[in-house]
């Protein structure tokens, strides 16, 4: 009695935790949003493709983020 009640405390323990693939998804989820912020402090923008005025910074997601040239007078 007492080898089922260890094996139940056991297995009820193990299944409450966090899964690896939910600690990988939140690690990555942070990564995507820390992307983002930085992307927006050098005053960027996620978007799809950049104009011909605008450089890649980084990519946010599966987007590039776009900051725009500054112009430097001749």
């Amino acid at each position: 009695m007492k080898i089922l009640g260890i094996f139940l405390t056991f297995v009820f323990t193990v299944s409450c935790g966090p899964s690896v693939s939910q600690k990988k998804t939140r690690e990555k989820t942070r990564e995507i949003t820390e992307r983002k912020t930085e992307c927006y402090l050098v005053r960027g923008a996620c978007k799809t493709s950049c104009n011909t005025w605008e450089y890649i910074y980084n990519y946010c997601n599966n987007e590039p983020c776009c900051v725009v040239r500054e112009y430097i007078r001749p």
